[in-house]
């Protein structure tokens, strides 16, 4: 009996691991779904007298394409920041507007970063890791040599961090892409490394202590 409740237990919890996640997320999508399909679809069946599943939804991604394209151009530009202003301004509503739009632009801002670093932060012996923005101006700041900055995110919200100006060589840059830090850093580690990004960064570290 005991055989069979450790079998069942270990089992059934390794199922839970599995359904659950998808579970939800399949609900979550579904219900999304439904929704813009119903606010679109109800619009579309007033204008064309018959409702077909699935258009919202289609209405949805031309909308989203349209607005891109748009936005993308001068007199859009300035309609889009205008707009910006303006909800940045309405009580209740700005402080939801300014948060989506913060987690929004950090999401999408992969292609403005230059890798992955690992960095000793704060203190000597600890470790964090964030994403390298680019070289520094050292005329401009009064260092000598070439340093890097990097943005180190807080977890589990990455909208918020620390700018740090640090000598190139004590930046090690590690073989992951942007969304693989973005994952560790929101999960507050618990997405983890794959096997051998894990090996680098231990045998990195490694380094480190015995050369000092």
């Amino acid at each position: 009996m005991n055989k069979l409740k450790i079998f069942l237990k270990k089992y059934f919890i390794t199922g839970l691991l599995v359904v659950v996640p998808v579970g939800v997320t399949v609900f979550v999508l579904k219900a999304l779904l439904v929704w813009i399909d119903g606010i679109l679809g109800n619009i579309e069946r007033d204008l064309l007298g018959h409702y077909y599943p699935g258009l919202g939804i289609i209405t949805l991604i031309l909308l989203i394409l349209i607005i891109g394209v748009i936005s993308a151009n001068y007199v859009g530009n300035k309609m889009l920041h205008a707009w910006d202003r303006l909800m940045r301004r309405l009580p209740l509503v700005r402080g939801i507007y300014s948060t989506v739009r913060q987690m929004m632009e950090t999401f999408s801002t992969e292609q403005n970063f230059h890798g992955v670093g690992l960095v000793e932060y704060p203190r000597k012996g600890c470790y964090s890791v964030g994403f390298i923005t680019g070289h520094a101006d050292e005329r401009v700041m009064g260092l000598t040599g070439r340093h890097l900055s990097v943005f180190v995110p807080t977890t589990p919200n990455p909208t918020a961090g620390f700018l740090l100006i640090l000598p190139e060589n004590e930046v090690r840059k590690l073989d992951m892409t942007v969304d693989q830090g973005m994952k560790y850093i929101v999960s507050l580690g618990l997405v983890p490394l794959s096997e051998h990004e894990a090996r680098d960064l231990l045998q990195g570290t490694a380094d480190e202590a015995q050369s000092a």
